[in-house]
């Protein structure tokens, strides 16, 4: 059973939160970890190599839930994977410890939590779809025949100009033109 910590500021210029985290973290760890990256994402070589090093009965200890990750689903991704190797930890700022079984409810709360977030958010975006159906905004507008475009092709058909130049005239690209062309039978 080992005890490991595990750091993380996003760049090189924040070394003053690396000894902040290493006050913070408790002074007997048998290992440290420390990334100097962004927690928008799982991919940082010290982490990786930290859940490559865990094994069933250590305990990991981190200041903040913000340092392990920024984004709620990842942190309870990498919890469930703690929890699936059999390796507790411990949320110092948050006073959270999953070796016990008040820390192993507040995660299954948050988890709880997720999953009510995504589903507002999944029922908000379907209902802005709709809406944005019905009030005929989705989609590519369809285009009109301007006088312009109308003129041009008047021109077109009588020789006075190329199809390239009624092209020009009518503000439109060439696919456009020619759609519109023959769905107003011109």
């Amino acid at each position: 059973m080992a005890k490991i910590g595990y750091r993380r500021t996003s760049t090189t210029h924040q070394k003053g939160g690396l000894e902040r985290q290493s006050y913070a973290l408790p002074k007997d760890l048998d290992k440290v970890f420390t990334d100097e990256a962004s927690g928008k994402d799982t991919n940082r070589p010290e982490f990786q190599k930290m859940m490559d090093y865990i094994r069933e009965g250590d305990v990991v200890y981190f200041e903040s839930f913000s340092r392990i990750s920024r984004s709620l689903t990842d942190l309870l991704k990498i919890l469930d994977t703690f929890s699936q190797k059999g390796v507790a930890f411990v949320s110092v700022k948050e006073k959270i410890d999953t070796s016990g079984a008040t820390g192993k409810l507040i995660v299954s709360v948050l988890g709880a939590i997720n999953a009510y977030e995504r589903e507002i958010n999944e029922e908000r975006r379907e209902y802005k779809y709709r809406q944005a159906v019905q009030d005929k905004k989705v989609g590519r507008p369809r285009a009109v025949a301007t006088p312009e475009f109308l003129a041009a092709v008047e021109d077109m058909k009588a020789g006075k100009i190329t199809p390239t130049e009624a092209i020009k005239r009518s503000g439109l690209p060439k696919a456009t033109f020619y759609k519109l062309k023959d769905r107003e039978n011109l």
